[in-house]
């Protein structure tokens, strides 16, 4: 068993457009407001949609995993969010455009669905590595949605957004048909067996204190990006949409470059890659938070904040998937709501505290956010550790 450079490079593309299906009305805000008469005050909704859909999913949808064939999961999903983004291509009002980006949200789930089937096929060898690989599509999809929905609004206008996303999401799940191997696992639990199993993980140390660290570290990625368009648009810059979302593409070279990552974690070093990975996240706003005299300053501080959120990603999904073979699904899908929480919660924040400390503010807060993950880190090594035995990771620890 093992994963081909071809069926790594598929999971990647489908957690890439899936997860774009979700962040690609960002650019276009303006354009749907103008085009479907939304006022400025309601446009926050049209984001919101899929991100409560998502949230959604990932409680009610994400479990089937352990229960039925991925392989069809995943191929279903991608049809039924192609349909959402086809919906919403179509919108003639409001309520329709909301209930396309909300199905489209739900069954966007099949990211997680995505990652757990990567890990179980991989051999133990080579689990970190297609991780970090397949996860690299999830920044791809976030950060490379606003360059690509930009541009493509820019030429034949918001809805073209949509349509392309419908035509790639049916593609994908034609390949994922065609070229990815039957789930072949010999028992599938119940529905209420596999909700009870995602209830008990919230019980156990390592799912909590990795949960927190992606809670604390998605809340710092939410305060840099949904906030840093405030500070570049306003004196003395005065950056244009399009400009803006070119420093997308900087945090794109960042996670990119954490993509491999996983190696380390393959060599039982995941809590120490993810230790620090969170030192250069905190690190990271010093650069950041000076966006009110240098660009090239925030352009560092991007590439290594992402840099860093990506590689602790990789490394907590490691450790989970490891320590649960069996139910990848359902502790993915379990460690994601920590996720969506915390990006809600920067991205909510980091508005508020802008108007009242202005980038000041904001950098402080998305700092804030990184010491409290790494205080989570350091207090969880100390527990596993004890006043005499040294850390080791799950995988490390089985060996002889």
């Amino acid at each position: 068993m093992g994963l081909t450079i071809g069926r790594r490079t598929l999971f990647a593309a489908t957690c890439a457009v899936a997860v774009a299906s979700i962040y690609a009305a960002q650019p276009v805000l303006a354009q749907i407001g103008s085009d479907l008469g939304v006022p400025e005050a309601h446009l926050g909704w049209v984001v919101a949609a899929g991100q409560l859909g998502y949230l959604a999913g990932l409680a009610v949808l994400v479990p089937l995993g352990d229960m039925i064939d991925r392989r069809r999961l995943m191929a279903g999903h991608l049809l039924l969010t192609a349909a959402g983004a086809a919906l919403a291509a179509t919108a003639t009002r409001t309520w329709v455009l909301l209930a396309g980006l909300v199905v489209a949200g739900l069954f966007a789930v099949v990211v997680q669905t995505t990652v757990a089937y990567a890990a179980a096929l991989s051999t133990p060898e080579e689990r970190g590595r297609n991780l970090g690989v397949v996860t690299s599509g999830v920044v791809i999809g976030i950060l490379g949605a606003r360059v690509a929905a930009g541009a493509l609004a820019a030429v034949w206008g918001w809805r073209s957004v949509y349509v392309a996303l419908a035509v790639l999401l049916v593609t994908l799940a034609f390949l994922v048909l065609r070229t990815l191997p039957p789930d072949t696992r010999a028992d599938h639990a119940t529905y209420r067996q596999v909700l009870t199993s995602l209830g008990g993980l919230f019980r156990e140390r390592l799912f909590i204190s990795r949960g927190l660290i992606a809670f604390f570290l998605f809340a710092s990625f939410g305060t840099l990006w949904s906030g840093l368009a405030l500070p570049l648009a306003a004196a003395p810059w005065h950056l244009s949409t399009a400009q803006i979302g070119l420093f997308g593409l900087a945090g794109l070279a960042g996670a990119l470059g954490a993509a491999r990552a996983g190696l380390s974690a393959d060599t039982g070093r995941a809590s120490a890659v993810t230790g620090g990975a969170l030192v250069l996240l905190a690190a990271s706003w010093l650069a950041i938070g000076q966006a009110s005299w240098s660009l090239w300053l925030v352009v560092i501080g991007v590439v290594v904040l992402d840099f860093a959120v990506q590689a602790v990603h990789v490394s907590n999904q490691h450790l989970l998937t490891m320590t649960h073979p069996h139910r990848t699904s359902s502790v993915i899908g379990g460690y994601m709501i920590f996720y969506s929480l915390g990006s809600a919660l920067g991205a909510t924040t980091t508005t508020t505290v802008f108007a009242g400390a202005e980038w000041t503010g904001s950098s402080i807060l998305g700092a804030a956010f990184a010491a409290c993950a790494l205080a989570v880190w350091a207090s969880s090594r100390r527990v596993a550790t004890g006043p005499h035995l040294p850390l080791k990771d799950p995988q490390r620890a089985s060996r002889p």
